[in-house]
């Protein structure tokens, strides 16, 4: 008895480690495919807020936004 628990929990372990890589990978591979964020809107925001940008600027942030992804 007490070895079947502990073969339930080992599974469980290991099931848990398999479904958090998998999530993982499927979640890098669905952002970098779908950015949450494009030069386009940079652009946007940036003239909300009163300034015109120009390309450097937008690339600038965007190698800054894709540093952390």
């Amino acid at each position: 008895m007490g070895h079947d628990i502990l073969m339930i929990v080992i599974g469980l372990i290991i099931g848990l480690i398999i479904g958090f890589i998998g999530a993982r990978s499927f979640m890098k591979k669905y952002l970098k495919k779908n950015p949450p964020i494009n030069e386009k809107m940079i652009e946007v925001m940036m003239s909300s807020m009163g300034r015109k940008p120009s390309q450097k600027q937008i690339k600038q942030v965007m190698n800054q936004m894709n540093r952390y992804m």
